[in-house]
């Protein structure tokens, strides 16, 4: 029998990742955590530990994350056929999930920041897997983004001898009250902003699309961004009610906000994706900073389920439609693939957060919480407008790629007849529509009572409806509507170009120091001091050589002069 590179691995990892989630139902049940210390080194009184931790949440999360990497290789032996280097792309998927899984693992800084430095490192060769000088700029732009938090971590690692181990999870309660340490827990804040993208460090992700659609699925959907997040999760217990997490949830609520605006003005497929993930990775460290880690993680889960399949329906798209990407080209594609239309708009709706599917468990339950916290009225405004500014984009999207007649002519044959790609979807499928409930009955063992009034408890359905109606609503009068927005084009480029931040990330940083570097050269190197320095030494020494060239020809008058001017000075140090 002839199995493929893809399909080895795609069973591998889906024994591994049942085996893990029934393991993690055990730990859950049982209220079961192992620690499991691992001597790889002994010399003298020296000794090297690797630290592993097994609780509930770790093994879920591998369970997750195995699954949906076992979807996406199965999913790439369709994709990416006819690709040379397609076991290239296995393996460095493969290193991917490796990293992910120390990362997860440990409860320990030394070992997490393998998996962390190891997800940057591999997901740069993602990026840049289509060799061409777009997608080299946005594996530049994602690396250096998050070389920034591995330098916060690696300072939070020299910070922490002075507790005397890097095993963090023993000094969480100690971290909170001890002041001298409030350090350790900005860095590693500063690291998770990176790694999940908020704001200023948004521009990276949205740039990232350049890889390969399965490399999205997997990479910026369940793994990748969210290790940020669930890096800070780890953590909770230290930055809980101090200024650290207001100033995190007014950041993470202000991402939200600013991700949502920007899918409604973008019309590139993949590119509303990745700012759909990003506003949603806003929610999850909103939630997060109040406290509620259970939640931010039961998001977290429900969350990479439906985006990883929304990646998967947005790719079975673009291959059919000879790698295009425009929403505008597209219309009528329920005619033509319907099976895949279909996945995509279950996704949809469980992003929108449709009452029963993946999303309203969790998303309905956040907004909730939020209603009953204290927060100003910027705070609420901003929460409600961002979750309808999630429904707006979707049905904007909806209203793109199904409705209307078919608009890319140069295009026939479009059709549904990718199986092993709509398989791995039909896998994803599933827990898309019954994941949030299956989750919802483990991870929230005991029932929440959330008393509202009527008004705020429908307020987040309303939200959610007015979006939907206004995304719908507003962009079928294409061109008189463009008309009036040419008229506030430089606002519009503000906001649909997430506030400049792609321009301040890449130009804003090149810029200025290019500049200083010009006038540097031209006044100091080309100047005066090439004039004084390399240059002036250089003419003075071909001067002197000149001149004792001269002197050595062996003329006489020269040599006998010499000879006189010698004697005199000799008779005049003598006297």
């Amino acid at each position: 029998m002839n199995l493929s590179i893809c399909v080895i691995f795609f069973m591998l990892l889906l024994i591994i990742s049942i085996i893990l989630f029934i393991y993690s139902i055990n730990f859950l049940m049982m209220d079961l955590v192992i620690f499991i210390e691992w001597e790889l080194l002994s010399i003298n009184t020296s000794s090297i530990v690797m630290s592993i931790l097994m609780d509930w949440m770790s093994l879920m999360f591998m369970s997750f994350v195995l699954y949906i990497s076992s979807m996406v290789i199965y999913y790439s032996k369709e994709y990416m056929e006819g690709d040379e280097n397609l076991i290239r792309f296995i393996m460095l998927v493969l290193m991917f999930v490796l990293s992910m899984m120390f990362l997860i693992i440990s409860p320990n800084l030394i070992s997490i920041l393998l998996g962390w430095d190891g997800l940057g490192l591999v997901s740069y060769c993602l990026v840049i897997y289509y060799q061409n000088v777009k997608s080299y700029n946005a594996g530049m732009l994602t690396a250096l983004s998050n070389r920034i938090g591995d330098v916060a971590l690696l300072m939070s690692i020299a910070w922490m001898l002075n507790y005397g181990s890097w095993n963090y999870i023993y000094y969480l309660e100690i971290m909170k009250n001890d002041y001298s340490m409030t350090f350790i827990m900005y860095m590693v804040v500063l690291a998770a902003m990176t790694k999940s993208a908020q704001i200023p460090f948004s521009s990276w992700l949205p740039a990232a699309m350049a890889a390969p659609t399965p490399v999205s699925a997997l990479v910026h959907s369940s793994t990748l961004v969210t290790a940020g997040v669930y890096l800070l999760i780890r953590f909770n217990y230290s930055f809980m009610n101090t200024f650290l997490s207001n100033m995190l949830l007014f950041i993470s609520v202000l991402t939200m906000f600013m991700a949502g605006l920007g899918a409604n003005y973008e019309f590139d497929l993949k590119k509303i994706i990745a700012l759909s993930t990003l506003s949603q990775l806003g929610l999850m460290m909103s939630i997060l900073s109040m406290g509620y880690y259970k939640m931010a993680f039961f998001h977290l889960l429900t969350h990479a389920l439906f985006k990883a399949l929304l990646f998967m329906c947005a790719g079975s798209i673009i291959h059919n439609m000879k790698n295009n990407q425009d929403i505008r080209l597209m219309g009528n594609l329920f005619s033509c693939m319907p099976l895949t239309i279909s996945c995509m708009n279950v996704a949809n709706l469980a992003l929108c957060g449709m009452p029963f599917l993946a999303g309203f468990y969790s998303k309905d339950l956040i907004l909730e919480l939020f209603s009953l916290s204290i927060f100003n009225v910027l705070m609420f405004l901003l929460y409600f407008l961002s979750t309808g500014l999630t429904v707006c984009y979707t049905f904007r999207l909806i209203y793109f790629t199904m409705t209307g007649t078919f608009n890319f002519n140069s295009v026939n044959s479009v059709n549904d007849e990718y199986w092993v790609m709509l398989k791995s979807m039909l896998g994803l499928l599933f827990l898309a529509i019954m994941g949030g409930s299956m989750l919802s009955w483990l991870i929230l063992t005991t029932p929440v009572m959330i008393c509202l009034p009527l008004s705020l408890k429908l307020l987040a359905l309303l939200v959610s409806l007015i979006g939907a109606i206004l995304g719908y609503e507003l962009f079928q009068y294409k061109i008189s509507w463009n008309l009036v927005l040419l008229k506030h084009y430089k606002l519009l480029y503000y906001i649909g170009n997430m506030w400049y931040m792609p321009s301040i990330s890449t130009i804003g940083v090149n810029f200025f120091s290019l500049k200083i570097g010009y006038k540097i050269i031209n006044v100091i190197d080309q100047g005066w001091n090439e004039y004084i320095g390399g240059q002036g030494i250089y003419k003075w020494m071909i001067n002197n050589t000149n001149l004792l060239y001269y002197i050595y020809k062996n003329d006489l008058k020269i040599y006998l002069s010499m000879f006189v001017l010698w004697i005199l000075l000799i008779i005049l140090f003598i006297s």
